[in-house]
């Protein structure tokens, strides 16, 4: 429950936060709680891989462009109110879809046991290495090809 309202609240705070660069730190705390909510479904390797590529390569692209641009009142352009009430009114309309449809869930989910070890990244590695163990190798011999293939196109050409 703290975790689910710690989201809530930065996801919040990423939407009213005066400052960009605040609403960027408050997003990366929010993909950290989402990243918790992994972690108690027990699903190790999904916190990983979204803890890397959102919380670490996005929010540092996100970050990187944002000071890059450098906005400032007078480069941001006046927005009229009809413009921020029609913002409002589809921001409302949004949640009452998703209220609707989180209290109109018919029947129950079972509730997922501690013991499920359906996300651990023991039982992934056993499937990669596995029984997926041709496609794995022939995916990183296409992903080889595909960087050298990079570096190739890159170079200039020395003559």
């Amino acid at each position: 429950m703290v975790l689910a309202t710690l989201s809530v609240f930065s996801a919040l705070m990423v939407v009213l936060s005066k400052k960009p660069v605040h609403s960027v730190l408050y997003l990366i705390f929010c993909f950290f709680t989402i990243g918790g909510h992994y972690l108690l479904l027990n699903a190790q390797f999904l916190f990983a891989v979204h803890i890397i590529v959102y919380a670490g390569a996005i929010m540092v692209l996100f970050l990187f462009s944002l000071m890059f641009i450098n906005m400032n009142k007078e480069s941001e352009p006046h927005k009229s109110n009809l413009l921020k009430v029609a913002a409002t009114l589809v921001a409302g309309c949004l949640l009452l879809v998703l209220v609707s449809t989180v209290t109109d869930t018919g029947g129950s989910l079972p509730a997922p046991s501690s013991e499920s070890q359906i996300g651990t990244v023991s039982n992934l590695g056993k499937a990669l290495y596995g029984d997926y163990v041709l496609p794995f190798e022939i995916t990183s011999i296409l992903l080889l090809a595909a960087m050298v293939g990079a570096v190739m196109l890159g170079k200039k050409n020395i003559e």
